[in-house]
């Protein structure tokens, strides 16, 4: 889904019109105090008191191999080994991928053994597992005695037999103890190239080092970490070495092995790379579950594209194993790179997961929130959300829970002019932004933020007009992106295209069900917009009329994705009998938990 020939130019930043103002109402939370866009991070305690380790692998081999045993336990020391001193951690959960159990009073555990099995601990709540020197957490062990079959990439090296025990470091955290955590979800980091890890470093990166509030609950990247060129492992991973908190990742369509000639082996360089595929971890009164939504063909030769949205059967029976020893009084977190369910792919299976009827199932009468990356795109859906496509594809008529596409850190695959801060525009499919999402959790209730690239918390929105004579310069140069004429002088209307219909435009990227947008036009009276695609169990609007102009402005003439469908456009007719001359409207949007986001665009009537 990359465009073949992303356009780059060097154009000044100039996207957003008028000035751009925050207020919150209401909050739940308030994030901790970040650095400011592009200021060098001050050398934070979470940094600095790192617990830096690995996993203890007892040497062997073991004389049971069909037993893989140990203990998760209080590393005083910090020296990822289990000293005389150091109590084993009781309750704590270790899978083998498909069976889960909980170790004894001793921490101790056993698990049946298979070839091809990683093991892993679920970091407890009150504790942290160990991070190495780029800050990626460090709980697995993989278990494939002869190595992955000849791939070009490398995948795995041999294990050999299972050893005597694999032990599980953790240390104590008041991070992960405290009930208010905040979760940093990075999508489509998707490095193709060396120049574009040094897009995503200067940009969300760069943000993250400046920000200290994710530190318990660390950073998830879901998938899409590079580019289908996976010996950029090594540098993209470097880059979690910028974060003050621990880095998990997920794997997507395009962090595959395509030369594994059978289904088991086709994320092997991820996992030699990265870590499981599938795991879950704990912060606070959350539950994370990082699943591994991307199933790819057995048959071969098999092109990139015929990847498909689904769990294997052994991943659902870990997720149903996984989700039954968690407290009913804890918030779920399911993160995936292909969503359950998306508004960008609505009518299509492909991109969405086939077993969203039994995950549902699985979560029923769970305080839960799925989480979602692939299609470089936000979507803020709510429960009760309901779209067409849903329904015909998998019977699902309304979302027991929210569901939320992150966008991407690559915004569009770094298409576009190249922004302020040395890396490209990249106006994503929906007219948003390239950022990250943050999830802001107080016990077991959430609110979700999301941050651009480069600028702080503010920068909800951009506003713009949808003339007639946008619509035919639309029409015009559909088939010219990337080399479209600029659209002359966007923010000019004429009275005879006030009479032919103009609406003032609100993407509000997180705006949902039960968010406002009102505008108010020369300061008079205040009115409400309309928000296009209500989510009630309609199609999709497509087209020109149901487009950010001012995302199609960028994308038409620089080059990327096309904005012509969102779940989140608000428009406004502009009165007819507006006289010649400047006006200015202020636009609110007011978001599902009150907190408000004022913007003002200046426009001119012409006769």
């Amino acid at each position: 889904m990359r465009p073949s020939s992303p356009k780059r130019s060097a154009v000044p930043l100039g996207l957003a019109a008028g000035t751009l103002a925050l207020t919150v109402a209401g909050s739940l939370l308030s994030p901790a105090a970040t650095a400011a866009p592009g200021q060098a991070p001050a050398e934070t305690d979470s940094a600095a008191a790192a617990f830096r380790g690995a996993v203890e692998v007892v040497d062997g081999p073991d004389d049971d191999q069909q037993v893989i045993d140990g203990a998760v336990f209080d590393d005083k020391n910090k020296n990822s080994r289990q000293d005389a001193n150091e109590p084993g951690v009781p309750g704590a959960t270790v899978s083998n991928g498909r069976d889960v159990v909980t170790t004894d009073g001793q921490g101790r555990y056993e698990l049946p053994a298979f070839d091809n099995m990683t093991v892993f601990v679920t970091q407890p709540r009150g504790y942290q597992v160990p991070v190495d020197e780029d800050n990626v957490a460090q709980f697995f062990y993989h278990h494939l005695p002869e190595g992955s079959p000849e791939l070009k990439f490398g995948g795995l090296e041999p294990t050999g037999a299972l050893p005597d025990a694999v032990n599980f470091p953790l240390a104590k955290s008041a991070l992960t103890q405290s009930p208010e955590q905040h979760c940093v979800i990075g999508g489509d980091i998707q490095t193709y190239d060396q120049e574009e890890v040094g897009f995503a470093k200067d940009g969300a990166f760069a943000d993250l080092a400046a920000r200290d509030d994710y530190a318990g609950c660390g950073a998830l990247f879901i998938g899409d970490v590079v580019g289908d060129d996976l010996s950029l492992y090594p540098q993209t991973r470097e880059l979690a070495g910028m974060l003050n908190g621990p880095a998990r990742f997920l794997p997507g369509n395009h962090d595959l092995d395509f030369d594994a000639t059978s289904g088991e082996h086709t994320f092997d360089t991820f996992k030699a790379n990265l870590g499981p595929d599938y795991y879950s971890y704990d912060a606070g009164k959350a539950h994370v579950v990082a699943l591994n939504t991307v199933e790819y063909p057995t048959k071969h030769p098999a092109a990139k594209g015929d990847y498909n949205g689904a769990l294997d059967d052994q991943q659902l029976e870990w997720l149903r194993n996984d989700i039954a020893k968690v407290p009913d009084n804890k918030l779920i977190v399911l993160a995936a790179h292909i969503p359950l369910l998306d508004y960008a792919d609505q009518g299509s299976a492909k991109h969405q997961v086939d077993q969203v009827a039994e995950i549902y199932e699985i979560l029923e009468g769970r305080e839960a929130v799925a989480l979602g990356g692939h299609t470089h795109s936000i979507e803020n859906m709510r429960t009760g959300d309901s779209l067409e496509g849903w329904d015909k594809l998998f019977g699902v008529k309304g979302l027991p829970f929210p569901h939320i596409t992150a966008g991407a850190i690559s915004g569009d695959w770094y298409s576009g002019r190249t922004a302020d801060g040395n890396y490209p525009l990249g106006v994503q499919r929906d007219g948003g932004l390239p950022g990250v999402l943050t999830l802001d959790i107080k016990n077991n209730t959430f609110q979700e933020r999301f941050t651009v690239r480069g600028e702080d918390d503010s920068l909800q929105m951009a506003l713009g007009l949808n003339t007639p004579r946008y619509r035919d310069w639309y029409a015009a140069n559909l088939a010219k992106k990337g080399s479209a004429p600029e659209f002359a002088d966007p923010t000019a209307v004429s009275k005879s295209d006030l009479a032919g219909g103009t609406w003032l435009t609100t993407n509000f990227w997180m705006g949902s069900t039960g968010s406002t947008v009102k505008v108010q036009i020369d300061g008079g009276e205040t009115v409400e917009a309309d928000r296009t695609q209500k989510m009630q169990g309609e199609g999709q609007l497509v087209g020109a009329e149901w487009s950010d102009p001012v995302a199609v402005q960028e994308q038409l003439v620089n080059g990327g994705s096309l904005a012509d469908r969102m779940m989140h456009l608000w428009r406004f007719e502009l009165p007819s009998d507006l006289s010649v001359g400047e006006h200015t409207a202020k636009v609110t949007s007011t978001d599902a938990y009150g907190r408000e986001f004022t913007e003002s665009l200046s426009f001119q009537v012409t006769e």
